[in-house]
């Protein structure tokens, strides 16, 4: 994997850094259910960030991780986004775009990620075009860890088509249960997050 740029000796923008931070949060949350130090350390995130709409995502996040086991985390990201067959979300972008999984969105996708040098991880089973990757992508072009990348461009070719309406998929969750609320607070902080970046990219240059 490629150096980041603050090793590099370029320091990151603080905005970049938080931005990085964020869909990094994310991409965690959606790839694999969180472990007991992940959920204390989300339960303490409440009242940190304002009062806005990211500050109301974060409180309500800390508030249903506080409520919230691993083990009950497990079983809902299994109903959610696993399932005996499938689950109750299906997070690629080319099932977003085409109805379809492995469809040219996945294709778009890995010609990106090739010319960015980036691989899928040995022993992973998802498509790239998962919720889950894509945002963990984003995070690692925001920091600089893949040189010649735009995180901004990306996010306009990769997630800004499809991942707000997943992300307001997981919002609705219902079929997760006890710890549906968590994934409901997931979700919201997701479409918080693609709602920020959205109006951020329509700002004059």
């Amino acid at each position: 994997m490629a150096s980041s740029s603050a090793a590099a000796g370029v320091p990151l923008d603080p905005i970049d850094a938080d931005r990085a931070r964020l869909f990094g949060l994310l991409g965690r949350l959606v790839t694999a259910p969180p472990d007991l130090a992940l959920l204390q350390g989300l339960a303490g995130l409440g009242g940190g960030f304002g009062a806005g709409p990211l500050g109301q995502a974060f409180d309500a996040l800390a508030a249903a991780a506080a409520r919230t086991t691993p083990a009950a985390a497990e079983r809902a990201h299994f109903a959610l986004f696993v399932g005996v067959g499938r689950g109750e979300l299906l997070p690629y972008a080319s099932y977003y775009l085409t109805g379809f999984l492995h469809e040219r969105p996945l294709a778009e996708l890995r010609a990106t990620l090739a010319g960015l040098g980036i691989v899928r991880a040995a022993g992973m089973v998802e498509p790239e075009d998962h919720l889950g990757f894509c945002c963990e992508v984003m995070a690692g072009l925001l920091e600089g860890r893949f040189p010649g990348g735009s995180a901004d461009a990306f996010f306009a070719r990769h997630l800004a088509p499809w991942a707000g309406r997943c992300f307001a998929d997981l919002a609705k969750a219902e079929g997760a249960g006890e710890a549906a609320a968590f994934y409901r607070a997931v979700g919201q902080l997701g479409c918080v997050a693609l709602e920020i970046e959205q109006d951020a990219a329509a700002l004059p240059a």
